[in-house]
C-alpha cells in the first residue's frame, strides 16, 4: 500500500468516525473531545509553544502557572470544537438547530443593506458560521475559506460547512474583487480578518498591547460597500454553542483605515479576556513584526 492510499483510508476512516459520533449525546462528544485535546497539548510541543508565547505577550500580568493553565484549556477546547464538527456537519437539522443559542441583536443580520459581520477566530467559528448560514437560509451568506491541501478532506470540509446550500464561499487567493462584487449583490459575509496574514497585506496596530500585523480589510470593505459592520462572537458552553450578536458599530468605517484596525482589535481584547481560552492561540499571530524587531517565537 503506497502514501497516497494510505492517506485515503485515514481520510475516508477519520469522515467515518465523524458520522458516526454525529448522533451521540452531546456530553460524550465533549469528553472525547477533551480526551483529544489533552492529547494533542501533550504531542504538539510547537503548537503548544507558540500559544504559550501568544498568551505571555498578551497577559504579562499572568502568573506563569496561570498562563499554563489557560493553555491546557485552550487546548481542550479546541479538541472539543474539532469532534464537533461531526454533529454540526451530520447530525440532522433539528439537532444542529437546538444545540446554536442566539443571544443579542439578532435583527442586526436581517436588516436592509450590505453587511459585514466581524466573526473572530474563537473555537466555535464553525458553528457560529454554520449558525449564520441557517439564520439567513435561504438568503446567501458569503464566506472566506481557506482551502485544505488533501482533495478529499476539502470536499469533506466543504460539504459540511455549505450544508444547508446557501453559503457563497470565497478563497484569500482569488482576492477581493469577487468578494466586494458579492457584498454589492447584497451577499452578507462573515469576515474572520484577526489572523496574521504577512506583512504585505496587513497594517501594523495594537493587539492586547502589541504591535500586530492585522489586515484592514473589515474597515476596506465596509467602506467601498456601504455596509454595516456586525460583530458576530460565538462562544462554546456545556449545551452547544452561543451565537451573541452585537449592535451594529457605530462611526465605523471612518476615512481613518489604521484607527478603524486599532478599533477592531480594541474590540476583539475585550471579547478575548470574557473567554480566554476559546481564542485561537495556536496560531502565529505575532509572527510579522515591525521592521528591526525580533521574531517572537
Amino acid at each position: 500500500m503506497n502514501e497516497q492510499h494510505k492517506g485515503r483510508v485515514l481520510v475516508h476512516l477519520l469522515i467515518g468516525f465523524m458520522r458516526l459520533i454525529a448522533r451521540w449525546p452531546l456530553p460524550v462528544v465533549r469528553w472525547l473531545g477533551a480526551m483529544l485535546g489533552v492529547l494533542l497539548w501533550l504531542v504538539a510541543a510547537r503548537r503548544r509553544h507558540i500559544a504559550d508565547v501568544n498568551l505571555r505577550l498578551c497577559f504579562p500580568e499572568w502568573r506563569d502557572a496561570q498562563r499554563r493553565r489557560q493553555v491546557f484549556r485552550h487546548f481542550v477546547a479546541f479538541g472539543q470544537s474539532v469532534l464537533d464538527r461531526a454533529w454540526l456537519w451530520h447530525a440532522p437539522e433539528a439537532v444542529v438547530r437546538a444545540r446554536l443559542h442566539w443571544q443579542g441583536h439578532e435583527q442586526a443580520l436581517t436588516a436592509p443593506g450590505p453587511l459585514v459581520m466581524f466573526a473572530p477566530h474563537f473555537v466555535g467559528l464553525d458553528a457560529g458560521g454554520m449558525a449564520v448560514s441557517m439564520k439567513l437560509a435561504p438568503g446567501p451568506a458569503a464566506f472566506i475559506f481557506v482551502a485544505q491541501s488533501n482533495p478529499l478532506v476539502e470536499q469533506w470540509v466543504r460539504s459540511g460547512r455549505e450544508r444547508m446550500g446557501n453559503a457563497r464561499p470565497y478563497f484569500r487567493h482569488e482576492g477581493m474583487r469577487k468578494i466586494l462584487a458579492g457584498l454589492k449583490r447584497g451577499e452578507p459575509l462573515h469576515l474572520s480578518p484577526d489572523m496574521d496574514f504577512n506583512r504585505d497585506e496587513s497594517i501594523f496596530v495594537p493587539f492586547m498591547g502589541v504591535q500586530a500585523a492585522t489586515v484592514p480589510s473589515l474597515s476596506r470593505l465596509a467602506r467601498v460597500a456601504g455596509a454595516r459592520v456586525v460583530p458576530v462572537v460565538t462562544r462554546m458552553t456545556p449545551l452547544g454553542y452561543t451565537i451573541e450578536v452585537h449592535e451594529p458599530l457605530a462611526d465605523f468605517p471612518t476615512e481613518d483605515l489604521t484607527a478603524d484596525t486599532a478599533r477592531m482589535n480594541e474590540l476583539l481584547a475585550g471579547y478575548i479576556r470574557i473567554m480566554p481560552e476559546q481564542y485561537h492561540w495556536v496560531h502565529r499571530r505575532f509572527k510579522t513584526r515591525p521592521e528591526g524587531e525580533p521574531g517572537v517565537y
